[in-house]
């Protein structure tokens, strides 16, 4: 299906896009997933290709490009032809907009130059050990000191957390309040501040997730994002669009395994024709095709209202459910169709199912989602007991 919401320089955009992806990703893609993590040239490679914070002005070396499609084309490229564990949506779009958003002047001429060039790689440190999607629970804490902050406690599952060189981390910084939140940049080299072992997955072999630790670290004030005890509100204020992200992603995801299979049951050949040939073939492949279309334009839809403003939880929410939960089913049905072959590490399908997985869990669960837009409806056990 055409779509409809791309404009004639967006479509240029997605070319030169994809012939860095082509160039720069897709030959060391084996590699990378080999040995965890992708390399720092190909951040710097990003960065010279300006792909990295476009939304950034122009007197940070950004090039003050708002609009969300780029970073929609963008995140669409690296799915379709590279590999989800170059995790350049999570630092484009995630983690740099609290320090742009929250952060003073002093500190966005000092984190986002290296984050637009890529000398600077960017994570965000929410999760820990004994507490997943519920920030009440967080046991990291923070105590003021005067002229720094005193920050101990450990956090879990933290994407690009053995390459960054900056990350937002947040801690609780007022006991008497499940909401008491403050979050901190913390440097590498940091005293205290170490990284454990790079985490086994069971997929986004590429990604490099790491557990983190604090142990009296000493945060300067001028390390501060915001203001101390704002932390929960800064960091609910980009839910919407972290979940959009993972719903333009998890549709390109599917869209990328489609566009295998259809290829593959093409040329594979059983009882002396193709595969797609057989009924039972062209029924799920017409049936994912329609899927797809009708959730692209419900996303598109959704980036659209998000240029404008107007982008809110609960349709963010939804567009997470509906379109992390359909990658699982495409994905599912492109193995299947694949046949043995799907089973196979060396075909990318496989690699592709296991990446698929953490998507109904990251960014929020989707009993989360589902919680949120429950609640929307008005049908909130707390009010209706």
């Amino acid at each position: 299906m055409k779509r409809t919401i791309f404009e004639a320089e967006h479509e240029s955009f997605r070319n030169s896009v994809r012939r860095f992806v082509n160039n720069e990703i897709a030959p060391h893609v084996e590699a990378w997933r080999a040995q965890g993590s992708v390399t720092r040239e190909a951040w710097r490679k990003a960065g010279e290709q300006s792909l990295l914070c476009m939304w950034a002005g122009e007197q940070y070396g950004g090039a003050g490009i708002e609009d969300f499609r780029y970073d929609q084309i963008l995140a669409e490229e690296l799915y379709l032809g590279g590999d989800p564990g170059f995790y350049i949506p999570l630092h484009n779009r995630i983690v740099a907009p609290y320090i742009q958003r929250f952060g003073n002047e002093e500190q966005r001429q000092r984190f986002l130059p290296g984050a637009i060039s890529g000398e600077t790689i960017l994570a965000v440190a929410m999760t820990e050990p004994g507490a997943g999607s519920d920030l009440a629970g967080m046991k990291a804490h923070a105590r003021d000191c005067g002229d720094y902050w005193l920050l101990n406690g450990s956090k879990t599952y933290i994407s690009n957390g053995i390459l960054a060189d900056a990350v937002i981390v947040a801690a609780r910084t007022n006991p008497e309040s499940s909401h008491g939140l403050s979050l901190f940049i913390v440097e590498r080299g940091m005293q205290g501040f170490e990284r454990g072992r790079r985490l086994a997955k069971m997929g986004l072999d590429a990604q490099d997730t790491a557990e983190l630790f604090f142990n009296d670290v000493k945060v300067p004030k001028a390390n501060v994002l915001g203001e101390p005890g704002k932390g929960f509100v800064y960091l609910a204020s980009n839910l919407a669009e972290e979940r959009l992200m993972c719903a333009v992603q998890s549709l390109a995801h599917a869209q990328a395994a489609f566009d295998l299979t259809l290829d593959f049951v093409k040329q594979r050949r059983a009882f002396g024709r193709p595969i797609g040939a057989l009924q039972n073939t062209r029924f799920k492949m017409a049936e994912m095709r329609a899927q797809l279309d009708c959730q692209q334009v419900w996303v598109d839809q959704l980036v659209l209202l998000h240029n404008e403003g107007k982008l809110d939880a609960v349709d963010a929410s939804s567009a997470k459910l509906l379109a992390t939960e359909l990658e699982g089913r495409v994905i599912d049905e492109c193995v299947q169709l694949h046949g043995g072959a799907g089973f196979m590490e060396e075909y990318r399908i496989s690699r592709m199912y296991r990446d698929a997985r953490v998507t109904r869990i990251f960014a929020g669960t989707n009993e989360i989602m589902k919680e949120i837009i429950g609640r929307s409806l008005g049908l909130d056990e707390r009010k209706l007991t």
